[in-house]
């Protein structure tokens, strides 16, 4: 698919993007998203980095995993419409697209880390409440699962380590009760994700 943007200075971008990718096929793009250079583009004139999204579809077979990655700028239509493709996981923005697939890559299950975020956030919530806070997966350690934290000061990254005993003693809590406690309220649809927690009343 090829596209155009305008960047600030007014210079017309044209760039090239597959609307559906293989990463069992592709490792490559899998590398590139990871560190930050897929579908990235610099203007040729002033030298901005422009990194726009677009809906793609991601297989990876080889993880048993289809995935439908939706534009941020389309959240809300996904919630309004309430209509979804049920032969794919959905997933919101490019963030939160890299991050599941570094919980995939890891081995991890997506429902217990997207837990373990909202855990994290409830404490930041406690401590810092006036504070629009994020919280990613980074990855997984001898030392534990490790979480990175935006917001909380600014310009800086707060890094968090939950125990692998905390992350197992969730998973049993979930594979008991999947309907109890904020296991149920993580999915909407086909999107599980911590965000569906913190969406405005508006689009509930």
């Amino acid at each position: 698919m090829k596209k155009n943007i305008t960047c600030l200075c007014g210079t017309n971008i044209s760039f090239e993007y597959e609307e559906e990718i293989d990463l069992d096929l592709k490792p490559e793009i899998l590398k590139s998203i990871f560190n930050g250079t897929f579908m990235s583009s610099n203007c040729g004139y002033c030298g901005k980095k422009h990194k726009p999204e677009y809906k793609i579809l991601i297989s990876w077979k080889s993880k048993n995993l289809n995935m439908e990655v939706l534009p941020e700028l389309d959240r809300g239509e996904f919630f309004r419409n309430k209509k979804d493709n049920p032969a794919f996981e959905t997933i919101i923005g490019f963030p939160e697209m890299a991050d599941r697939l570094a919980v995939i890559n890891d081995s991890l299950e997506p429902v217990i880390i997207e837990t373990l975020k909202y855990y994290l956030l409830e404490k930041a919530a406690e401590n810092y409440p006036d504070n629009d806070v994020n919280v990613w997966y980074h990855c997984k350690g001898s030392n534990g699962i490790e979480f990175h934290l935006d917001g909380i000061r600014q310009g800086e990254v707060a890094v968090m380590r939950i125990p692998h005993e905390i992350y197992d003693k969730t998973s049993e809590d979930y594979k008991k009760h999947p309907k109890n406690g904020v296991f149920p309220a993580l999915r909407v649809r086909s999107y599980l994700s911590v965000q569906n927690l913190l969406r405005p009343d508006a689009l509930k």
